[in-house]
Parts: C-alpha cells; sequence; structure tokens
C-alpha cells in the first residue's frame, strides 16, 4: 500500500495538490459559491479548513486549470478566465496592539503595490486597499477578486476591552467599509471569520453582503462527510484499524465518537473536523487533537461574563436568533460558543423553527472540560486526569461502583487545598448545583457520556452516565439519606426509559458533606 500524506498544517491548494497529498474534493462546493452571489461571508470554527477553501478560491480565479485536473470542477468550469486576485490574511493581526494593527494591514498590502503600484495619497490601510483594488482592475483590464481570511482575527482578543475594541473596530471599518465603494472594480468578494461583528462596516454598510454560513448549499463546504470518509479516506481506516487491532467498522465508529458531529444547518449531513481527523490518520493515535493550542481565552472570558451554566450544553433548545447574532451584541456566551465550534446544531423542528443545540463530539468534551474545570470549580485537569481519573476508569468499566466512588470520596477530600475551591462552593446557587458541577466535568474530563437535570415523565434526574454496558442514573443530595435519594430515583421511575436501552440499569443514590467537601456515603441499586 502506498504510504499516504496528509497535508497537517498545509492550506495551500496548489501545494496538496502538486505534493500528492490526500485531498478530500470539495471543488464542486467552490465552483458553487464562485457562482452564488458577489459578496459572500461564511463563518466556520478554526481549524475547519476556511484557509483552505480561500485559496482553492484564489487557484480557481487566477485559473490555475493544471491544479484541476481530475476533480469535480472540471465537470462544471469551462472558460477558466484569469482574473487579478487580492488575497489578503488577518490571522497574522491576532493578539496585536490598534497600531500594530495598522502596520499589520499595511504589510500584507505591500506585495499588490509592489504588482500594481501605489498612490503617495493612499496613507491608511483602507485608501491603499482601495488603490490597489482599482489599479488592479486597470492594469488588468478584469474586475478583482477579494479574498479576505479571518477578517475578526483582530478583534477576538479584546471583546472585553470597551477602549481598544472600539479603537480596533474604527480601524477594521475604515479598511472594510472600501469594499463597497469598490464595487465597480470587483468580480467576486469572499470573506471568512469564527464570529459576526455586525456594527463594522463589513455588514452595516455592505448591506448586500451574502452570509452562507446557514445556507444548507454549503453546509459540507468546510469539513469532511461520511461519503467523502468511504470515498477519499477507506484506506486510511484501515490503516488505523490495524493498529488498534479492530475491525474498519470498529474504527469508523471510533473515528466518528471522537471528531464527528457537526452539523451546521438544519438537516445537513454530519461532518468530521478535518483537522483532527487527519492528524489521527498521520500520527496514527484517536486522541485530542482540535485543543493542542488550548481552549480560546477570550471564550474561556465570555463564559465567565456571563455566568455560562455549562450543564445545559448537552441539550439546548433555541431559536436561530439566539446563536446566529453578532458577536458585540450578545446577551450570553451562546452565538460564540457555537460559533467556535463548542456547540452546533443537533436537530430542527420546522413546525416551531427550533434549533436543538449540543456538543459535537468527544473530543470537544473533553477539550472544553479542561477549559473549564479550573473557572467553575477550581480543579486542574492535571489534578483529575493523574492517579484519580485512571482508578476511576476503571472502576466503572469494571463495573464496581462501590470502588469508583470510594476513589472520588478520596479524591474530592483533597480538593480544599486546591485554590479557589472553597470559593467556588460559597458562590453556587446551591451545594448540590455545586456538585453536579462537579461531577459532569469530571465525567466529561474522563470521556464519559453524562447528562445532568434530565426531563422524564417523573420529574429531573440530577446525573445521567452511559457506558458501554451500563446506564447510571444519580440523585444527588446535600441533605438526608442515600437512601432518601434512591428512593426519589424509584418512586419518581427516573431509571424507566432506560431499561429499554439493553444495559444494565444502575441507579445510585450521593450525598455530599458540604464541610468536608466530600462524597459522605451513597447507595447503589440494580
Amino acid at each position: 500500500m502506498t504510504e499516504l500524506k496528509y497535508p497537517i498544517g498545509i492550506q495551500t491548494f496548489s501545494e496538496i495538490i502538486r505534493g500528492g497529498y490526500v485531498y478530500v474534493d470539495k471543488t464542486d462546493l467552490v465552483w458553487e459559491l464562485a457562482h452564488y452571489a458577489k459578496y459572500i461571508f461564511l463563518s466556520r470554527p478554526r481549524r475547519f479548513g476556511k484557509s483552505l477553501l480561500t485559496s482553492t478560491l484564489d487557484a480557481y480565479f487566477n485559473g490555475d486549470r493544471e491544479l484541476f485536473e481530475g476533480l469535480k470542477i472540471m465537470q462544471k468550469e469551462q472558460s477558466w478566465e484569469r482574473y487579478p486576485v487580492i488575497r489578503l490574511d488577518l490571522s497574522g493581526a491576532k493578539h496585536l496592539s490598534p497600531e500594530l494593527v495598522v502596520t499589520e494591514l499595511n504589510r500584507i498590502l505591500k506585495p499588490y503595490e509592489t504588482l500594481y503600484g501605489r498612490d503617495d495619497a493612499e496613507v491608511s490601510p483602507g485608501m491603499r486597499l482601495a488603490g490597489v483594488v482599482q489599479r488592479a482592475c486597470e492594469k488588468s483590464g478584469r474586475q478583482a477578486v477579494v479574498l479576505i481570511d479571518e477578517y475578526d482575527a483582530p478583534l477576538l482578543d479584546v471583546l472585553h476591552e470597551d477602549v481598544t475594541l472600539k479603537r480596533m473596530r474604527e480601524i477594521m471599518q475604515e479598511f472594510y467599509q472600501r469594499l463597497k465603494m469598490l464595487d465597480p472594480y470587483i468580480k467576486f468578494c469572499f470573506i471568512t471569520g469564527i464570529t459576526k461583528f455586525s456594527q463594522l462596516s463589513i455588514f452595516s454598510t455592505l448591506n448586500n453582503l451574502t452570509n452562507v454560513a446557514l445556507d444548507p448549499k454549503f453546509a459540507s463546504i468546510c469539513g469532511i462527510t461520511e461519503r467523502e470518509m468511504a470515498h477519499t479516506l477507506n484506506d486510511s481506516i484501515s490503516e488505523l484499524a490495524d493498529v488498534y487491532g479492530v475491525t474498519c467498522t470498529e474504527m469508523h465508529q471510533k473515528l466518528k465518537a471522537r471528531y464527528d458531529g457537526y452539523h451546521f444547518t438544519e438537516d445537513s449531513e454530519e461532518v468530521y473536523n478535518p483537522f483532527s481527523l487527519m492528524k489521527a490518520f498521520q500520527h496514527q493515535k484517536i486522541t485530542n487533537y482540535w485543543f493542542d493550542s488550548g481552549t480560546p481565552a477570550y471564550l474561556i472570558r465570555q463564559m465567565k461574563r456571563f455566568g455560562t451554566d455549562i450543564l445545559s450544553m448537552e441539550h439546548l433548545e433555541v431559536p436561530a436568533t439566539a446563536f446566529d447574532q453578532p458577536t458585540e451584541n450578545m446577551q450570553d456566551a451562546l452565538p460564540l460558543l457555537y460559533q467556535t465550534g463548542y456547540l452546533t446544531i443537533k436537530d430542527y423542528e420546522h413546525e416551531s423553527e427550533t434549533y436543538t443545540l449540543g456538543i459535537p463530539n468527544q473530543e470537544v468534551r473533553i477539550g472544553y472540560t479542561e477549559g473549564l474545570l479550573p473557572v467553575y470549580v477550581g480543579l486542574r485537569s492535571f489534578d483529575v486526569q493523574t492517579g484519580f481519573a485512571l482508578k476511576f476508569w476503571r472502576a466503572l468499566k469494571a463495573g464496581d461502583i462501590d470502588l469508583a466512588m470510594r476513589e472520588m470520596q478520596s479524591y474530592l477530600a483533597g480538593l480544599p487545598y486546591v485554590e479557589g475551591f472553597k470559593k467556588k462552593l460559597q458562590d453556587a446557587a446551591t451545594a448540590e448545583g455545586f456538585y453536579e458541577y462537579t461531577l459532569y466535568l469530571i465525567f466529561s474530563m474522563l470521556n464519559v457520556y453524562v447528562r445532568t437535570q434530565v426531563k422524564c415523565a417523573g420529574g429531573r434526574m440530577d446525573m445521567v452516565v452511559w457506558m458501554e454496558d451500563t446506564v447510571y442514573v444519580f440523585e444527588l443530595k446535600t441533605s438526608g439519606t442515600p437512601s432518601d435519594a434512591l428512593s426519589q430515583i424509584q418512586q419518581r421511575g427516573y431509571a424507566i426509559p432506560y431499561e429499554s436501552e439493553g444495559r444494565k440499569v444502575v441507579k445510585v443514590g450521593v450525598t455530599f458533606d458540604v464541610n468536608t467537601r466530600t462524597v459522605d456515603d451513597w447507595l447503589v441499586s440494580e
């Protein structure tokens, strides 16, 4: 079998094609996008292939036909006309002061000024952009194509810094407002980002900008579908299955649970995170690659600012206006959680036009937990993962809930020494709520599927935990006895919905001692 090459970190279409790297053919959708509207905006989470998509559009409008031989676009494109392309990547403007952002904008425009010339009267980035586009059009005799990747990069890290954000917005407005003025000189304009800042001129003055982020036609233009897995990546799945000593079907299911699950429109195909999937194939290991650089600090700050209830993130029923709204107008962190990929569309009810949002997959659940443990309950992910995690996991896997609870009791007993733990307990709405948060995060950290406050006919269950062959139904209390908690599970029929799943159902009543801040006692019934 020929050794496969994976384009990890390569975002240039020509390099992938000429280098013989694995390529999932999206060129039919690229062609559709190029002919869909004149001004287009697409938002997707980080590391989802936005830059590669921009590079592919660059090659297409440059008329580089030889790069597309054998790809789907060849069935659609006939003329292969060449246009002057101005492609601007703003990723280098992250974490910069407003003054340095101006410097960066001027820097990325300079190569085009070398190619098309510059007027000394053009002193601001917006003026320089306008001059480049106009001269490119005049010199080539064709309208120009403008591609802007990561338009929002300068703004995300200053969301809470009112003075800096105001200055940054003024700079970016001056830059983007030129696009509307340049309409006679522009053939096509494509802009990507993670979020949507409505008060930038990109959205407020460029009122004919078509946002395709929720358009079913382009739901899978970034990410990898099941069909693409079977068509392009079957050999990759087979190789990884051999490494793990499982069947191809079993490996497919492992990859699906870890990296799949994203829906970017209602009733659309699920897509895999392409970055993590390719990394898994390259390194021959299934682990959490999307979080190599950690949970974005701006996201954690927003969640803290709005007091986000992380327990609700597994199942949120909301209208589109709740998550597809301008970043700076947010009343909670939900839009940012969706736009950054921590939540995705899980279901859609046409009659009520209501979306159900949830966590996409195991990788995201574990990754966001790592970022939230210290913020919400004063725990470090390192503390959870070393020693306790392995013992707890083995006990659950063996079906020994008593041993698992003893391990948790011992672990939580040491937490008063963790800085900030006592304060977090006092700040919790209720002590039960605090322990619910703690257990939820610990289970999530261990890659165990858990849901809290689960509705059923008899009320709301505190917590349900799914293992491979067992479902655990928990009732948590800080007063009363474990017997009281277990009686509540029985009397209200909390376990009944899971008795038909074919797995053993275990009911667990747990009490906590708020003074010792650990598990006090528990009672188990099967």
